[in-house]
C-alpha cells in the first residue's frame, strides 16, 4: 500500500506543486495589476478613489464632509508601505473603506482641513496614494505639473483644480 502512495507522489507531486505555483503567480499578478490600476488622490477640495481592472469603481468625498480618518497596517503592510484606510464622512455612505493604499499613515498625518479650507490641505494641495501618486515627494516643478495634467486628462481632477495647482506650483519656482 505504501508503494502505491509513494508512486503517486513521485509521479504527480511535481505537477501538483507546479500547478499551485502557477495559480499563485496568476493570483499575485492580478493583485498587482489591480493595485496599479488604483488611484487614491487627496486634492484641495476632495478625496478621489478610483479602482478596477475590468469593472471600475469610484468614490469622491468632499473634504468638508470628512469627520475622521483611521488606518490599519499589518506587519507585511508596513514592510511594503501599504495599508487600509477608513474615512468617516457626513453623508449617505457614512464610512468608506479603502484597501491597499500606499502610505495610509501619511494621509492621516498630513491631515485634512479642519474647516474645509484648501490652505490647510497639506503642502502641495494634491497628494496621492495607491497605485499611482498625484505628486511624488521627489518630483518637483515641471514633473508635478505633468503628473497633475495626467490626472486631469484621466478625469481624476477638474480643469479648475489643475489650473489652480499649476499656478501655485509656478509661483514656487
Amino acid at each position: 500500500m505504501l508503494s502505491a502512495d509513494a508512486d503517486w507522489v513521485s509521479k504527480y507531486g511535481g505537477l501538483v506543486v507546479g500547478l499551485v505555483a502557477v495559480a499563485w503567480a496568476v493570483w499575485l499578478g492580478l493583485k498587482y495589476l489591480g493595485w496599479r490600476m488604483t488611484y487614491f488622490v487627496v486634492t484641495s477640495r476632495r478625496v478621489i478613489y478610483r479602482s478596477g481592472v475590468i469593472s471600475k469603481r469610484g468614490v469622491e468625498i468632499p473634504l468638508e464632509r470628512i469627520n475622521n480618518i483611521n488606518f490599519h497596517q499589518r506587519l507585511i503592510d508596513r514592510i511594503i508601505g501599504a495599508g487600509d484606510l477608513d474615512i468617516e464622512s457626513a453623508g449617505k455612505d457614512g464610512q468608506s473603506h479603502f484597501d491597499f493604499i500606499r502610505h495610509p499613515d501619511g494621509v492621516q498625518q498630513r491631515g485634512l482641513p479642519p474647516d474645509g479650507s484648501p490652505e490647510h490641505a497639506g503642502d502641495d494641495g494634491a497628494t496621492g496614494a495607491g497605485g499611482r501618486v498625484a505628486a511624488p515627494a521627489g518630483c518637483r516643478g515641471p514633473e508635478q505639473i505633468e503628473q497633475l495634467a495626467r490626472l486631469r486628462d484621466q478625469g481624476h481632477i477638474t480643469p479648475a483644480e489643475f489650473e489652480a495647482k499649476k499656478a501655485e506650483l509656478l509661483g514656487r519656482m
